[in-house]
């Protein structure tokens, strides 16, 4: 990479690995031409073109004009590095909002990517398992690597890949296998106007870049898991499945999180030894099954259940934490808009209503047997309804907890009055005729709201046992 100005020029080194070959002028030209084609998808602003370099008659080197070119680089634009992603976490200073726009980004990306059935599947996936083996095992000695674990990572990845081979062949059936982004970590988004932006993707292997697209966000997903920054995972994951139809593919999660940690355990192993055992370890506990449960946040509108919800999510069960399945979001799915598009109040029936809560009663037993606990973000203000989330919880046999926040009514209708490009539609009037209903007797573990969301969590932490 050379750096003059405004510019960046990327010239690709003339090697040769299994995995790609630079070796020839003509190889390098139309690797550059692929690397900006592909990252043009997702940062046209910052790829502006492929150009030759030559020798000129005094021996330096200057952009080629004719046939004399020796060699080629990409022409990027170039960004200032502290809006990188990664320098951003490291500053503290990635945001739930930043990284819920980032998992739009990525959502709508994936929604336009070409489909590429002739890759990915189960047998993909376990050719994937072997090659780590092979290079966490030539990597052993430099970085400090238990033989054992390294064993016993690669059964637990094959025993996992044998439970979900079925559901990785139909989604790539499906459609789910794409051409993505295959390199989707933080060091590869920046901020480029404001806006969250993915480059300097996966350009020299279709085979590698062509996969599941949950196998492409997990990158990201493991990524920020790896930095500690759970809750910040937890949020990418839900706005992504909350944006595109993925959840079926949930159950191989683990396994996508635990093989991304596993190639960055090899990769970074070449002098970075403390760093790559991190991520062998991570790998390990990602596969580590954690028992499912389902929690049921209910309240008046503007309680400050999406935040608990939001909150609490990430401290439950398999890695990235639980689903949250919220009665608004669920509400736009079925209407087919995005979940801060505006309803109509005449949308708003009983029958609709009977329609989202049987939705989420569904939705919720999918993530249940996929083996993710959930989280239900719901006013659930009939009996009925609360009766509903206890029923799937005792269908799947897994725990079931509810939890009822309770907060004055000015300090609701205030929440709501100050609420900006949320997924609900609720307003102080709304609060109102909730305010009239009779909820009828309630059973779930009350909650004082008043108090701000950091109390909330401490009482859902005690009503729920956590750490």
């Amino acid at each position: 990479m050379f750096l003059a100005g405004e510019r960046a020029y990327k010239l690709k080194r003339a090697v040769i690995y299994p995995y790609l070959d630079f070796s020839t002028t003509e190889r390098r030209r139309a690797a550059c031409a692929a690397e900006l084609a592909l990252n043009r998808r997702t940062a046209p602003a910052l790829y502006l073109d492929v150009t030759g370099l030559a020798r000129r008659p005094d021996g330096t080197i200057g952009f080629s004009t004719g046939g004399d070119t020796v060699d080629w680089v990409v022409v990027m634009r170039r960004f200032d590095q502290a809006l990188l992603f990664d320098a951003l976490a490291r500053a503290g200073k990635l945001t739930p909002e930043l990284v819920g726009r980032l998992a739009d980004r990525i959502a709508d990306f994936h929604a336009g990517a070409e489909p590429r059935p002739a890759y990915g599947g189960a047998a993909a996936l376990g050719e994937i398992i072997e090659e780590n083996r092979r290079c966490l095992l030539a990597a052993a000695d430099d970085a400090g690597f238990d033989p054992g674990r390294i064993a016993e990572l690669g059964a637990a990845s094959s025993a996992r890949l044998a439970d979900v081979a079925t559901l990785l062949d139909q989604r790539r059936a499906a459609g789910k296998v794409r051409r993505g982004h295959g390199d989707l970590h933080l060091r590869n988004i920046c901020l480029w106007e404001g806006e969250p932006t993915l480059f300097d993707c996966l350009e020299f292997s279709e085979a590698l870049a062509s996969i599941d697209v949950l196998y492409d966000l997990a990158f990201l997903l493991m990524d920020l898991e790896h930095r500690g920054l759970a809750g910040l995972a937890n949020r990418v994951l839900n706005r992504y499945l909350d944006r595109n139809d993925e959840e079926d593919g949930l159950a191989a999660l683990p396994l996508f999180l635990s093989l991304r940690a596993a190639i960055r355990a090899h990769v970074t192993a070449p002098g970075q030894a403390a760093e790559a055992r991190g991520y062998l370890a991570l790998g390990a506990r990602l596969l580590r099954p954690q028992p499912p449960q389902l929690i049921a946040v209910g309240g008046l509108s503007g309680s400050g259940k999406s935040t608990l919800a939001a909150l609490l999510a990430p401290e439950l069960g398999t890695r990235p934490g639980a689903r949250i399945l919220r009665s608004d979001v669920i509400r736009k799915r079925l209407a087919g808009v995005a979940p801060e598009t505006r309803l109509p109040a005449r949308v708003y029936t009983r029958a609709s209503s009977r329609q989202v809560y049987t939705a989420l009663g569904d939705r919720a037993a999918a993530a249940l047997d996929a083996g993710y606990s959930v989280v239900i973000d719901a006013v659930a203000l009939l009996p009925e309804e609360r009766r509903s989330f206890a029923a799937v919880a005792a269908r799947a046999g897994v725990r079931f907890a509810g939890l009822w926040l309770a907060a004055s009514p000015p300090a609701m209708a205030e929440r709501l009055r100050g609420r900006r490009n949320d997924a609900s539609d609720a307003t102080p009037e709304v609060l109102e005729h909730q305010l009239r209903r009779d909820p009828g007797p309630i059973d779930w573990t009350r909650i004082d709201a008043d108090a701000g969301p950091e109390a909330s969590l401490a009482a859902a932490r005690r009503a729920l046992a956590l750490g």
